[in-house]
Protein backbone atom coordinates (compact mmCIF):
# COMPACT_ATOMS: atom_id res chain seq x y z
CA UNK A 1 0.00 0.00 0.00
CA UNK A 2 1.46 3.41 -0.96
CA UNK A 3 0.92 6.12 1.95
CA UNK A 4 0.82 9.64 0.73
CA UNK A 5 2.45 12.13 2.91
CA UNK A 6 0.47 15.62 3.15
CA UNK A 7 2.28 18.56 1.95
CA UNK A 8 2.89 20.58 5.24
CA UNK A 9 0.01 23.31 5.45
CA UNK A 10 2.53 25.27 7.84
CA UNK A 11 2.52 28.72 7.04
CA UNK A 12 6.31 30.52 6.63
CA UNK A 13 7.33 32.27 9.30
CA UNK A 14 7.10 36.03 8.73
CA UNK A 15 10.56 37.74 9.27
CA UNK A 16 10.75 40.13 11.92
CA UNK A 17 10.93 43.72 10.05
CA UNK A 18 14.02 44.42 11.80
CA UNK A 19 15.98 41.51 10.37
CA UNK A 20 15.09 42.97 6.22
CA UNK A 21 17.18 46.52 7.15
CA UNK A 22 20.68 47.12 7.55
CA UNK A 23 19.50 50.13 10.02
CA UNK A 24 17.07 50.91 11.43
CA UNK A 25 14.83 54.74 11.86
CA UNK A 26 17.00 57.86 11.71
CA UNK A 27 20.19 55.65 12.34
CA UNK A 28 19.56 54.88 8.72
CA UNK A 29 20.58 58.26 7.77
CA UNK A 30 23.99 58.78 6.18
CA UNK A 31 26.50 59.75 8.13
CA UNK A 32 26.20 64.17 8.24
CA UNK A 33 30.23 64.18 7.08
CA UNK A 34 29.58 61.65 3.86
CA UNK A 35 26.61 63.93 3.53
CA UNK A 36 28.60 67.09 3.54
CA UNK A 37 31.07 65.68 1.02
CA UNK A 38 28.56 64.31 -1.68
CA UNK A 39 26.40 67.81 -1.38
CA UNK A 40 29.75 69.74 -1.85
CA UNK A 41 31.05 67.47 -5.37
CA UNK A 42 27.18 67.07 -6.75
CA UNK A 43 28.70 71.28 -8.47
CA UNK A 44 24.45 71.52 -8.89
CA UNK A 45 24.73 75.27 -9.86
CA UNK A 46 23.11 78.30 -7.00
CA UNK A 47 20.00 79.58 -7.48
CA UNK A 48 18.30 82.43 -6.20
CA UNK A 49 14.46 82.22 -5.50
CA UNK A 50 13.63 85.35 -3.66
CA UNK A 51 10.65 84.02 -2.10
CA UNK A 52 12.57 80.17 -0.85
CA UNK A 53 13.18 81.81 2.62
CA UNK A 54 14.69 78.21 3.76
CA UNK A 55 16.83 75.85 1.86
CA UNK A 56 19.36 73.59 2.11
CA UNK A 57 22.55 76.26 3.26
CA UNK A 58 22.15 75.39 7.43
CA UNK A 59 20.75 71.83 7.03
CA UNK A 60 17.57 73.01 8.36
CA UNK A 61 14.52 70.72 8.96
CA UNK A 62 12.23 71.41 6.16
CA UNK A 63 12.58 73.99 2.91
CA UNK A 64 10.19 77.35 3.53
CA UNK A 65 8.68 79.01 0.27
CA UNK A 66 6.64 82.73 0.92
CA UNK A 67 3.45 82.67 -0.46
CA UNK A 68 2.28 86.41 0.57
CA UNK A 69 3.22 88.69 3.59
CA UNK A 70 1.40 86.33 5.83
CA UNK A 71 1.97 82.45 3.98
CA UNK A 72 4.59 80.20 3.33
CA UNK A 73 4.82 77.07 2.29
CA UNK A 74 6.56 74.21 4.37
CA UNK A 75 7.56 71.03 3.14
CA UNK A 76 9.77 67.94 4.10
CA UNK A 77 10.21 64.09 2.88
CA UNK A 78 11.28 61.57 5.69
CA UNK A 79 11.68 57.89 5.42
CA UNK A 80 13.75 55.37 6.85
CA UNK A 81 13.91 51.28 7.31
CA UNK A 82 12.11 49.22 10.60
CA UNK A 83 13.32 50.18 13.91
CA UNK A 84 10.57 48.33 15.78
CA UNK A 85 8.98 44.92 14.44
CA UNK A 86 5.33 45.99 15.07
CA UNK A 87 4.33 46.69 11.52
CA UNK A 88 1.60 48.77 13.03
CA UNK A 89 4.12 50.64 15.18
CA UNK A 90 7.25 51.01 12.27
CA UNK A 91 4.25 53.13 10.15
CA UNK A 92 3.21 55.50 13.69
CA UNK A 93 7.06 56.00 14.39
CA UNK A 94 8.03 57.14 10.40
CA UNK A 95 4.69 58.98 9.99
CA UNK A 96 5.46 60.32 13.13
CA UNK A 97 9.17 61.21 12.87
CA UNK A 98 8.28 63.39 8.84
CA UNK A 99 5.73 65.58 10.34
CA UNK A 100 8.29 66.56 12.96
CA UNK A 101 10.14 68.61 10.68
CA UNK A 102 7.09 70.93 9.69
CA UNK A 103 6.59 71.62 13.72
CA UNK A 104 9.97 72.17 13.76
CA UNK A 105 10.17 75.18 11.50
CA UNK A 106 7.08 76.46 13.71
CA UNK A 107 4.49 75.38 10.94
CA UNK A 108 1.03 73.94 10.82
CA UNK A 109 0.95 70.21 8.72
CA UNK A 110 -1.59 70.48 6.20
CA UNK A 111 -1.54 67.29 4.72
CA UNK A 112 0.76 64.41 4.27
CA UNK A 113 1.54 61.82 1.07
CA UNK A 114 2.81 58.43 1.54
CA UNK A 115 6.64 56.93 1.07
CA UNK A 116 6.50 53.07 0.34
CA UNK A 117 8.72 50.52 -0.86
CA UNK A 118 8.47 47.22 -0.02
CA UNK A 119 10.17 43.88 -0.39
CA UNK A 120 6.57 42.80 -1.53
CA UNK A 121 7.42 38.57 -2.00
CA UNK A 122 8.65 38.71 1.13
CA UNK A 123 6.42 40.35 3.67
CA UNK A 124 2.47 39.40 4.19
CA UNK A 125 0.49 41.81 2.59
CA UNK A 126 -1.46 42.19 6.13
CA UNK A 127 1.86 43.58 7.35
CA UNK A 128 2.10 45.50 4.82
CA UNK A 129 -1.12 47.02 5.15
CA UNK A 130 -0.61 47.85 8.93
CA UNK A 131 2.19 49.68 8.36
CA UNK A 132 0.23 51.93 5.74
CA UNK A 133 -2.73 51.90 9.01
CA UNK A 134 -0.02 53.36 11.78
CA UNK A 135 1.19 56.03 9.40
CA UNK A 136 -2.79 56.84 8.76
CA UNK A 137 -3.29 56.68 12.27
CA UNK A 138 -1.23 59.78 13.06
CA UNK A 139 -1.79 61.35 10.10
CA UNK A 140 -5.86 61.49 11.33
CA UNK A 141 -4.05 62.47 15.14
CA UNK A 142 -2.43 65.48 13.93
CA UNK A 143 -6.14 66.52 11.99
CA UNK A 144 -4.67 66.23 8.41
CA UNK A 145 -5.58 63.82 5.06
CA UNK A 146 -3.03 61.37 3.99
CA UNK A 147 -3.71 62.21 0.06
CA UNK A 148 -1.83 60.03 -1.59
CA UNK A 149 1.89 58.90 -2.43
CA UNK A 150 3.94 56.36 -4.29
CA UNK A 151 4.70 53.09 -3.81
CA UNK A 152 7.86 50.79 -5.45
CA UNK A 153 9.13 46.54 -4.60
CA UNK A 154 12.47 47.32 -2.44
CA UNK A 155 14.72 44.91 -1.26
CA UNK A 156 14.25 46.35 2.38
CA UNK A 157 10.88 47.55 3.99
CA UNK A 158 11.12 51.76 3.51
CA UNK A 159 8.27 53.70 5.04
CA UNK A 160 7.55 57.27 5.64
CA UNK A 161 5.97 60.61 4.29
CA UNK A 162 5.69 64.07 2.68
CA UNK A 163 4.66 66.49 4.54
CA UNK A 164 2.99 69.48 3.72
CA UNK A 165 2.45 72.72 5.98
CA UNK A 166 2.36 76.54 6.37
CA UNK A 167 3.80 79.16 8.85
CA UNK A 168 3.50 83.14 9.30
CA UNK A 169 6.75 84.03 7.51
CA UNK A 170 7.25 85.82 10.20
CA UNK A 171 6.76 83.50 12.75
CA UNK A 172 9.08 81.11 11.28
CA UNK A 173 11.55 79.64 13.60
CA UNK A 174 15.09 78.21 11.50
CA UNK A 175 17.72 76.24 13.01
CA UNK A 176 20.43 79.13 12.63
CA UNK A 177 18.54 82.21 14.26
CA UNK A 178 19.90 81.65 18.03
CA UNK A 179 21.40 84.09 19.83
CA UNK A 180 24.37 84.48 22.57
CA UNK A 181 22.82 83.79 25.92
CA UNK A 182 19.99 81.54 24.86
CA UNK A 183 18.81 79.01 27.11
CA UNK A 184 18.68 75.21 24.92
CA UNK A 185 15.37 73.02 26.04
CA UNK A 186 15.16 69.65 25.07
CA UNK A 187 11.41 68.71 24.78
CA UNK A 188 11.95 64.77 24.50
CA UNK A 189 14.68 62.17 26.10
CA UNK A 190 17.41 60.88 24.83
CA UNK A 191 18.03 57.05 24.16
CA UNK A 192 16.24 55.89 21.05
CA UNK A 193 18.75 54.52 19.07
CA UNK A 194 20.41 53.03 22.04
CA UNK A 195 16.91 51.12 22.85
CA UNK A 196 16.40 50.00 19.34
CA UNK A 197 19.81 48.27 19.45
CA UNK A 198 18.95 46.87 22.61
CA UNK A 199 15.77 45.69 20.56
CA UNK A 200 17.66 43.85 17.97
CA UNK A 201 19.30 41.90 20.66
CA UNK A 202 16.70 40.51 21.99
CA UNK A 203 17.77 42.71 25.61
CA UNK A 204 14.93 45.33 25.93
CA UNK A 205 11.91 44.14 27.81
CA UNK A 206 8.16 45.40 27.17
CA UNK A 207 8.58 48.26 29.95
CA UNK A 208 11.72 49.38 27.56
CA UNK A 209 9.53 48.71 24.34
CA UNK A 210 6.72 50.50 25.57
CA UNK A 211 8.79 53.58 26.78
CA UNK A 212 10.67 53.69 23.28
CA UNK A 213 6.96 53.57 21.38
CA UNK A 214 5.36 56.14 23.57
CA UNK A 215 8.34 58.74 22.84
CA UNK A 216 8.68 58.49 19.24
CA UNK A 217 4.78 58.40 18.78
CA UNK A 218 4.48 61.62 20.49
CA UNK A 219 3.65 64.38 18.23
CA UNK A 220 5.66 67.69 18.32
CA UNK A 221 2.65 69.92 18.51
CA UNK A 222 4.18 72.31 20.75
CA UNK A 223 6.66 73.78 17.86
CA UNK A 224 3.23 75.51 16.93
CA UNK A 225 2.78 77.73 19.46
CA UNK A 226 6.52 77.72 20.02
CA UNK A 227 6.79 79.74 17.03
CA UNK A 228 4.52 82.38 18.34
CA UNK A 229 7.27 83.25 21.04
CA UNK A 230 8.99 86.24 20.48
CA UNK A 231 11.94 84.98 22.92
CA UNK A 232 12.10 81.45 21.08
CA UNK A 233 14.67 82.67 18.39
CA UNK A 234 15.25 78.84 16.83
CA UNK A 235 14.07 75.56 16.59
CA UNK A 236 15.16 71.96 15.61
CA UNK A 237 14.41 68.73 16.21
CA UNK A 238 16.89 66.01 17.17
CA UNK A 239 16.94 63.04 14.62
CA UNK A 240 19.69 60.77 13.36
CA UNK A 241 22.85 63.05 13.55
CA UNK A 242 22.28 63.02 17.72
CA UNK A 243 21.83 66.01 20.25
CA UNK A 244 25.97 66.76 19.40
CA UNK A 245 24.69 66.90 16.02
CA UNK A 246 21.96 68.56 15.59
CA UNK A 247 23.43 71.49 18.37
CA UNK A 248 26.37 71.76 16.20
CA UNK A 249 23.84 72.78 13.21
CA UNK A 250 22.87 75.71 15.66
CA UNK A 251 26.34 76.97 16.42
CA UNK A 252 27.21 76.94 12.98
CA UNK A 253 24.08 78.38 11.59
CA UNK A 254 23.98 80.87 14.52
CA UNK A 255 28.29 81.57 14.25
CA UNK A 256 28.52 80.27 18.15
CA UNK A 257 29.43 77.84 20.79
CA UNK A 258 26.53 75.65 21.78
CA UNK A 259 27.65 74.43 25.48
CA UNK A 260 25.92 71.35 26.60
CA UNK A 261 25.27 69.69 30.37
CA UNK A 262 25.45 66.31 30.40
CA UNK A 263 24.33 66.11 33.94
CA UNK A 264 20.72 67.68 32.75
CA UNK A 265 20.27 65.49 29.76
CA UNK A 266 16.65 63.44 29.76
CA UNK A 267 17.08 59.85 28.91
CA UNK A 268 14.23 57.37 28.57
CA UNK A 269 14.55 54.73 31.32
CA UNK A 270 17.17 52.21 31.18
CA UNK A 271 19.66 53.51 28.14
CA UNK A 272 21.85 54.48 30.72
CA UNK A 273 22.61 50.92 31.53
CA UNK A 274 22.66 49.44 28.46
CA UNK A 275 24.95 52.21 27.07
CA UNK A 276 27.40 51.23 29.81
CA UNK A 277 27.10 47.78 28.48
CA UNK A 278 28.40 49.07 25.15
CA UNK A 279 25.00 48.63 23.75
CA UNK A 280 24.87 51.33 20.76
CA UNK A 281 24.36 51.67 17.40
CA UNK A 282 26.67 52.04 14.44
CA UNK A 283 25.23 55.07 13.60
CA UNK A 284 26.51 57.09 16.46
CA UNK A 285 29.86 56.00 15.74
CA UNK A 286 29.66 57.50 12.54
CA UNK A 287 29.07 60.62 13.62
CA UNK A 288 31.33 60.94 16.30
CA UNK A 289 33.68 60.26 13.46
CA UNK A 290 31.81 62.96 10.71
CA UNK A 291 31.63 65.73 13.85
CA UNK A 292 33.92 64.91 16.61
CA UNK A 293 36.63 67.55 15.69
CA UNK A 294 34.08 70.20 16.39
CA UNK A 295 33.23 69.18 19.69
CA UNK A 296 34.90 69.31 22.82
CA UNK A 297 34.17 67.30 25.75
CA UNK A 298 34.60 67.66 29.24
CA UNK A 299 37.90 64.79 30.59
CA UNK A 300 35.29 62.75 32.82
CA UNK A 301 33.25 62.42 30.02
CA UNK A 302 32.87 58.30 29.67
CA UNK A 303 32.38 56.34 26.57
CA UNK A 304 29.03 55.44 27.53
CA UNK A 305 27.98 59.06 27.72
CA UNK A 306 29.40 59.82 24.29
CA UNK A 307 27.34 57.34 23.01
CA UNK A 308 24.29 59.15 24.28
CA UNK A 309 25.46 62.45 23.29
CA UNK A 310 25.75 60.85 19.72
CA UNK A 311 22.88 58.41 19.91
CA UNK A 312 20.82 58.66 16.11
CA UNK A 313 17.24 60.02 17.76
CA UNK A 314 14.16 58.42 15.75
CA UNK A 315 11.51 61.12 15.91
CA UNK A 316 13.41 62.66 18.26
CA UNK A 317 12.48 65.91 21.14
CA UNK A 318 12.17 69.72 19.66
CA UNK A 319 15.44 71.48 20.57
CA UNK A 320 14.69 75.17 21.38
CA UNK A 321 16.62 78.11 21.61
CA UNK A 322 15.17 80.90 23.56
CA UNK A 323 16.18 83.57 26.15
CA UNK A 324 16.17 82.80 30.05
CA UNK A 325 13.04 84.83 30.44
CA UNK A 326 11.73 82.50 27.83
CA UNK A 327 12.42 79.49 29.58
CA UNK A 328 9.94 79.10 31.73
CA UNK A 329 6.68 79.56 29.13
CA UNK A 330 8.58 77.35 27.34
CA UNK A 331 8.74 74.30 30.40
CA UNK A 332 5.04 75.08 30.70
CA UNK A 333 4.11 74.84 27.16
CA UNK A 334 5.98 71.43 26.59
CA UNK A 335 4.10 70.29 30.18
CA UNK A 336 0.36 71.08 28.88
CA UNK A 337 1.27 69.28 25.73
CA UNK A 338 2.28 65.88 27.81
CA UNK A 339 5.93 66.27 27.62
CA UNK A 340 6.84 65.14 30.96
CA UNK A 341 10.50 65.13 30.58
CA UNK A 342 11.43 68.70 28.78
CA UNK A 343 14.41 70.10 29.90
CA UNK A 344 17.26 72.88 30.11
CA UNK A 345 20.30 71.32 28.63
CA UNK A 346 22.47 74.27 27.58
CA UNK A 347 23.22 77.72 26.83
CA UNK A 348 24.23 79.66 23.66
CA UNK A 349 27.57 81.68 23.85
CA UNK A 350 29.27 83.90 21.96
CA UNK A 351 33.09 81.60 20.73
CA UNK A 352 33.60 79.54 17.72
CA UNK A 353 30.87 77.20 15.94
CA UNK A 354 31.66 74.36 18.11
CA UNK A 355 29.94 71.99 20.86
CA UNK A 356 31.45 72.47 24.28
CA UNK A 357 30.14 69.48 26.64
CA UNK A 358 30.57 70.19 30.24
Amino acid sequence: MTVTTPASTTAPAVPRLTSLSHGGGCGCKIAPGVLSELLAKSNLPKQFFPNLLVGTETADDAAVYRINDEQAIVATTDFFMPIVDDAFDFGRIAATNALSDIYAMGGTPLMALAIVGMPINVLPHDVIAKILEGGESVCRDAGIPLAGGHSIDSVEPIYGLVGIGIVNPKQMKRNADAQAGDVLVLGKPLGVGILSAALKKNLLDDAGYRAMVAATTQLNRPGMELSQLAGVHALTDVTGFGLLGHSLELARGAGLTARIDSRTLPVLPGVADFAAQGVFTGASTRNWASYGASVQLASGISDAQRALLTDPQTSGGLLVSCTPETVQQVLDLFARHGFADAAVVGRMEAGAAQVVVD
